[in-house]
């Protein structure tokens, strides 16, 4: 095939231009050359390996250069690659084929998943010419990074955690100052541990305004992190976190820019589930019924003007006083309700049955595990109990 010719100034121009475009069988066609002559050629112009040449470079060059880390490659393979969708082609170099990527799709996809990538890991122009919103979300993440740590929890941490949920006064924000651990780390190590004591509850009762949504909006578009958010709007991380996920149904940062996009924030919020739409309105109906079922009971026992009932163990909102008294203010037996503490929450409650933990935190378990319930199984209710579910709301 050629051996021997002489190389031409335009030969070499096509084989410098095609370097890492074209197979190298494809080269040797092209130029009528055999494959060690293309390779001897190739050296002596000192062009790059093969899949360093060209607009991309291999799977493994691009996570390694991104993280910092070649490590867990099938962990990578499933969470970029397979979950997130990283555009990933196949190149085949005589028998040999490679996974790679073109570097402009990769910060298409990039920017689409700022949330999840630490751009502080990434030497800055590693991969050649970065987009423009790269520098200010490298900064974000170093910020973030040097208010909390990422590394293994030691035991000493863990000691220290469980002294200060013992003390029942720190709540997320506290404790993630003095552990120098994001919120989310802290309740992930919580139930690693299996610890029963919880943080007590920040004071998020303040209502949301305008600003605080339209604040919102800006920064998850600008990629920042929740805990940032939080500090800005004088709100608890998790407070951000609960409010982003009732309206968009997700708290994946990425997944709500996509949604949101440039409009106001409740833009592209999806439409409620049969399950949803029911929990929200026919539940609150349904509890409308029972709360005057209850109040018609209570006429009907006849103690409305003894007020001293509801600070009396014997006393039950639907059989009565249990000690069989008939005016409160003669009673002899009278039995003054026990305050409790709660070991979620930290605060002090009133109720006649043992409880460990008081209302408010009851029904934000309930919350949190119906949560988990639709991440495993779904959103939507069965086909078969569609009809049903619809039926019983009314």
């Amino acid at each position: 095939m050629g051996i021997g010719r002489n190389w031409t100034k335009e030969d070499e121009d096509f084989l410098s231009d095609n370097w890492g475009q074209m197979s190298v069988p494809g080269l040797c066609k092209k130029l009528n050359r055999s494959k060690n002559a293309i390779m001897v050629r190739v050296q002596r112009l000192g062009l790059p390996p093969f899949l360093e040449s060209g607009e991309y470079i291999s799977l493994n060059q691009l996570l390694a250069a991104v993280t910092g880390s070649d490590k867990s490659y099938s962990y990578k393979m499933t969470s970029w690659v397979k979950n997130r969708g990283l555009p990933v082609h196949n190149k085949r170099n005589n028998q040999n084929t490679f996974r790679v990527v073109y570097l402009d799709e990769f910060w298409k996809w990039a920017e689409e998943n700022r949330s999840f990538i630490d751009f502080s890991k990434m030497e800055p122009l590693i991969l050649g010419k970065e987009p423009d919103w790269v520098a200010e979300q490298r900064r974000q993440d170093f910020n973030s990074n040097m208010n909390f740590r990422k590394d293994p929890w030691s035991s000493q941490e863990d000691t220290s955690l469980k002294y200060y949920l013992r003390e029942f006064k720190y709540g997320y924000a506290e404790l993630s100052k003095m552990l120098g651990r994001s919120a989310g780390a802290i309740q992930r190590r919580i139930c690693d541990l299996g610890l029963k004591e919880r943080p007590i509850k920040a004071d998020n009762h303040k209502s949301w305004e305008d600003w605080h949504f339209q604040t919102l909006a800006d920064m998850i578009r600008a990629g920042c992190s929740y805990g940032a958010i939080g500090e800005v709007l004088g709100k608890s991380e998790k407070a951000v976190r609960g409010r982003v996920y009732d309206f968009y149904r997700t708290e994946n940062a990425d997944k709500v820019r996509t949604m949101l996009g440039d409009g106001p924030w409740g833009t592209g919020k999806p439409e409620l589930t049969v399950y949803e739409a029911r929990r929200k309105a026919a539940v609150k109906s349904d509890l409308t019924r029972l709360m005057e079922l209850l109040l018609i009971r209570r006429n009907e026992l006849g103690y409305e003007p003894y007020w001293q009932r509801h600070m009396c163990m014997k006393w039950h909102d639907v059989k009565g006083c249990t000690a069989g008294e008939t005016n409160c203010d003669e009673c002899t037996v009278f039995e003054r309700i026990r305050p409790q503490y709660c070991v979620r929450c930290g605060a002090t409650f009133l109720e006649r049955e043992k409880k460990r933990i008081c209302e408010p935190c009851r029904i934000a378990r309930i919350k949190q595990y119906q949560r988990k319930w639709r991440a495993i199984h779904g959103a939507s209710i069965p086909a078969e109990n569609t009809e049903q579910e619809v039926s019983y709301g009314g």
